[in-house]
């Protein structure tokens, strides 16, 4: 065999080698953002009355009006959004992320449960 057909043996080897290790790495780049996108924080939601508290809306618990379950954020709508829902129970939907005192969620959905916070009263008990 010639030196130049070594060499071009040894070229054609090189090239193949190449892309491997190309392919290859762009299989890890692939694995690595599917891993990176298992590991964006999930959605939840969460029931509660809406109240405004030191310019900043909230969710309270609504069994136990003193205590707040959550400070909400708005995501993909003006934070006045939450004013029509004040004194309303809702079920909220987003993104959660602890924060401080009490976790911050990223609301992207309101539900209105009941235009009222009352707490629910049965009838028993009532006299006629």
């Amino acid at each position: 065999m010639t030196h130049a057909a070594k060499l071009a043996v040894v070229t054609i080897l090189f090239a193949g080698i190449s892309q491997t290790v190309a392919a290859s790495q762009a299989e890890k780049r692939g694995a690595q953002k599917t891993e990176q996108q298992k590991k964006k924080p999930e959605g939840t939601s969460l029931t509660g009355c809406v109240d405004e508290q030191e310019g900043q809306y909230v969710l309270v618990d609504d069994h136990d009006p003193g205590k707040v379950i959550a400070s909400l954020v708005a995501e993909g709508f003006p934070t006045e959004g939450f004013a029509k829902h004040v004194g309303q129970k809702v079920t909220v939907r987003g993104v959660s992320s602890p924060s401080g005192v009490r976790p911050v969620l990223k609301v992207r959905n309101v539900e209105t449960v009941s235009e009222t916070c009352a707490p629910q009263t049965s009838s028993e008990g009532k006299k006629d």
